[in-house]
């Protein structure tokens, strides 16, 4: 029997999963890790304790087979991550992070340097934060020293191939988060790197997800376990790649992700482009296909803050019980009304990027009283992160964006008030999918194809991954969360001046 590895290099952690090539998991592995915040708004992770969690997870999931039945190995991560490296090969600095808010001027300055409308005709997106360019403008700018020293960047999941294979090489999917690839073309963009000042050199090689972009050295291999020559396949960013996981290959099928971060990632055949920049336009994991996909910042991470922060109770309830804490916090919300009796909570807490490319929004309760109790904010975390992804459907949806089947996938898909609130906010039908693996499947079934094990990634995905029962939308619960998310909106503008003016009070 042959075997496929996918490596999915996450913000909390990294999942290494063995699967064989029926699609069926034989072995999984999560290694978790810190993420530092020296100053608020800042996001960073160290690229070593990626590799240690990823060689550890390798060894874990092959402990019981032959290691020349592993045909190859697929590579997911966190999109946008810069990674800096010398001339040595050695990491300059803490990766700076998607989540990462402190390239504002940056981001300004590639707008005014190249122009707004120019950028999204040349790249098909507006100067994000989040995005890899400006976190390299950002190093040039604060840390001169250090950027003289960069030979090489890279993101997340290509600083583990390069361990792994010695190779200097991205995909076209996870690329494209960078701000630096003509996305319509599937190739660096040379008139923005010169513009910028970057030079093309400093990028790795970027392949289609698909292609074998190299080979386990010895070296590697003596590390992990891995048979030396082990082909590495391109991989896929995080959202691509638990697109593929999902099996959103075709027209009409959108999933909606809620992890760390919430994503809502609809399928083309063509390029297209949000002319607002409210959502993103990358290449898909898929070979000459491409997708739309909104991102914001805190889904599940919202529950996870609010977990952290004010479920101290809960949580020790749990390890006493030896039961998973959301289990407990979760319980009883069912007998919350919808709009958790006229309270709402915008989900802004790392700042947004879809629809409002807003580093300065925060995270608000809105409508306090003293009926309220914790469920009540409970639910109305729920609430506002479902509302936050309707945000993203209804731009899809005004874009002409085909919504005929909504796919949930990610830790909030397993709560079933959470899959119900959220078909009654967006209105439509959501369904599962059986496979729950999501960009580490995907990656190891692009690998797949790379290796020759499957023919087609679309074939293989329509094969192996199937739609589960969800959740169909209640019509009068419907009705009551439409106006709440008139209400939701309007906070938010409301507020947006008083974000950045309080963003710009002292902070220590």
């Amino acid at each position: 029997m042959k075997y496929l590895i996918g490596i999915d290099v996450g913000t909390s952690g990294t999942k290494v999963i063995l699967i064989d090539v029926n699609g069926k998991l034989i072995a999984k592995d999560l290694q978790e890790y810190a993420l530092y915040t020296p100053r608020p708004g800042w996001a960073e992770q160290q690229p070593s304790d990626w590799w240690k969690a990823a060689v550890k997870g390798i060894k874990n999931v092959i402990k019981d087979v032959n290691v020349s039945d592993v045909a190859a190995i697929g590579l997911s991560g966190q999109m946008h991550g810069l990674v800096a490296l010398d001339k040595n090969n050695r990491v300059l600095r803490p990766s700076i992070l998607w989540c990462d808010q402190r390239t504002v001027e940056q981001c300004e300055y590639i707008t005014k340097t190249i122009g707004a409308e120019r950028l999204k005709k040349l790249v098909y997106n507006p100067a994000l934060t989040g995005f890899t360019a400006g976190k390299i403008l950002w190093m040039r700018d604060n840390e001169p020293v250090l950027y003289r020293k960069i030979a090489k960047v890279l993101l997340p999941k290509d600083y583990i191939r390069f361990k792994l294979t010695g190779k200097f090489a991205t995909e076209v999917s996870d690329a494209s988060g960078m701000l630096l690839l003509d996305v319509k073309n599937r190739r660096w963009s040379k008139t923005v790197l010169k513009e910028l000042n970057i030079p093309e050199s400093m990028l790795a090689v970027c392949f289609e997800s698909e292609e074998i972009s190299g080979h386990v050295t010895s070296e590697a291999a003596k590390v992990t376990g891995l048979k030396a020559g082990t082909p590495v396949g391109g991989g896929g960013g995080d959202q691509a790649a638990s697109a593929i996981g999902c099996g959103v290959v075709e027209n009409g099928i959108i999933s909606v992700t809620i992890g760390t971060s919430g994503v809502v990632f609809a399928f083309s055949d063509i390029v297209k482009l949000d002319k607002k920049g409210r959502i993103h336009t990358f290449c898909h994991a898929v070979k000459n296909k491409w997708h739309t996909m909104g991102v914001m910042l805190s889904a599940g991470g919202a529950l996870k803050w609010f977990k952290d922060t004010l479920c101290k109770e809960e949580v020790a309830l749990a390890v006493k019980k030896k039961v998973d804490p959301y289990d407990i916090i979760l319980q009883g919300l069912e007998k919350i009304p919808p709009g958790s009796e006229n309270l709402i909570f915008l989900p802004y807490l790392s700042g947004e990027r879809s629809p409002y490319a807003d580093p300065y929004a925060r995270g608000v309760f809105m409508g306090l009283g003293q009926n309220h109790t914790k469920k009540h904010m409970t639910r109305a975390v729920l609430e506002g992160v479902a509302f936050g992804l309707r945000d993203t459907v209804e731009v899809m949806r005004s874009l002409k964006i085909p919504v005929k089947e909504i796919r949930v996938t990610g830790g909030g898909a397993r709560s079933k008030l959470w899959l119900q609130i959220l078909a009654d906010i967006l209105g439509q039908e959501v369904v599962t999918v059986n496979m729950t693996e999501g960009g580490a499947f995907g990656v190891a079934l692009l690998a797949g194809v790379g290796a020759g094990v499957y023919e087609d990634i679309s074939k293989v995905c329509k094969k192996l991954i199937k739609t589960k029962k969800g959740a169909k939308p209640n019509k009068v619960n419907a009705g009551i969360y439409n106006k709440y998310y008139k209400v939701y909106r309007k906070t938010y503008f409301n507020l947006k001046d008083e974000f950045k003016e309080l963003a710009d009070l002292p902070h220590k």
